[in-house]
């Protein structure tokens, strides 16, 4: 290794004991084990609970993502009304509510709505005492029904239409026009209001 023209010296120090620094993942395998393990003793102790809380089902944030539906922190108070359960009792029967979360469509809200609707049918609350059932307690049949632990999955992100022929009204439809003039509509609305009530008192002061 050659040395050319006028330059500093590097100075490399290859002495140091690097093998004591490298970071290694020999315990791999055995933390592997250990999670598996840790994971069938809490499916034990819970017994025939769910192994996971319910959550709602969510948009992801950005116009990159949107299209993809994850779950969610919790439900919000309002999804909770409309299915019927209340918010201090959501938690007892594995449901997750979120005060802070606001629903911004009627759709999403909707979807949310049917799934917790959904859970509270197939839901099945042990009594503590079998001679005195609480209320909101199985009863009956319900009791001895095969029971799965299995979560309720999340809805498709973009509901799939069969295929169809294009029909004469939408091919006349012109989208771009249609925007243009709600926009339009929109940005002078205010304006048009002011003349329509201008004009409404110059015909009143004339009949006068």
């Amino acid at each position: 290794m050659g040395f050319g023209h006028n330059n500093v010296l590097h100075g490399n120090h290859f002495r140091k004991d690097w093998q004591r620094r490298v970071r290694t993942w020999f315990d791999q395998p055995g933390r592997k084990l250990r999670r598996r393990t840790a994971r069938k003793a809490k499916a034990t102790a819970l017994g025939v609970r769910p192994l996971t809380l319910l959550r709602p089902a969510v948009r992801a944030q950005t116009v990159r993502y949107n299209r993809k539906v994850r779950e969610g922190r919790g439900f919000t108070l309002a999804e909770l009304k409309e299915a019927g359960i209340g918010k201090k009792d959501a938690r007892g029967v594995g449901i997750v509510v979120d005060h802070r979360r606001r629903n911004l469509s009627e759709e999403g809200k909707l979807v949310n709505v049917e799934r917790l609707k959904a859970y509270k049918e197939r839901l099945i609350v042990f009594p503590r005492n079998a001679k005195k059932p609480k209320k909101g307690d199985s009863t009956g049949e319900a009791l001895t029904t095969q029971t799965t632990r299995v979560t309720l999955p999340l809805p498709e992100a973009i509901p799939h239409e069969a295929p169809r022929k294009i029909t004469d009204e939408e091919r006349e439809f012109k989208a771009y026009r249609t925007l243009r003039d709600a926009r339009a509509n929109k940005r002078h609305e205010g304006v048009r209001k002011i003349r329509e009530a201008k004009k409404a008192e110059e015909e009143a002061n004339k009949k006068k």
